[in-house]
């Protein structure tokens, strides 16, 4: 007999990607978008977890050309991780970086399609407010908006 447990613990053997932040118990959607603003690959994390830790995994299911992001995945490992695939970093430097790098940002205004992208999957309420408990029906949810979002 199993006795409740508190949200974002394991249920089953599995994490549910339920976790503390700022705002309460949240759920991090980590997403690849290509070059029109469609999901191509996208994962789940608890809400405490840096976005960093996500950006290989999630690079790994596609080879663009070029990787766009905001200055949370300005991390030197993976910048040489992204030059060594022959993928161009386009991420502005952290304030405090003491060698700043040069950023493309002409090509970077092209990341409001990330932006824009989340701002349409909230527009789905069950999303919006993770009704689901489990990881897998949340992300089915998701994955089920994007197949939307690539048929129009």
């Amino acid at each position: 007999m199993r006795i409740n447990i508190a949200p974002g613990r394991e249920k089953n053997g599995t994490d549910q990607a339920i976790g503390r932040s700022r705002g309460g118990l949240t759920t991090k959607i980590h997403m690849i978008v290509d070059a029109l603003g469609n999901p191509v690959a996208m994962s789940l994390t608890p809400g405490q977890q840096s976005d960093l830790g996500e950006a290989e995994p999630l690079l790994e299911k596609v080879e663009p050309e070029a990787f766009l992001a905001d200055k949370a995945y300005d991390a030197d490992a993976l910048i040489q991780a992204l030059q060594h695939r022959s993928i161009t970093p386009v991420i502005p430097s952290k304030a405090n970086r003491r060698v700043q790098r040069k950023a493309d940002f002409a090509l970077y205004r092209e990341r409001n399609l990330v932006e824009r992208l989340f701002c349409k999957l909230k527009g789905f309420r069950a999303i919006a407010t993770r009704y689901d408990k489990l990881a897998s029906t949340f992300l089915a949810a998701i994955q089920l908006v994007s197949i939307v979002f690539w048929l129009n």
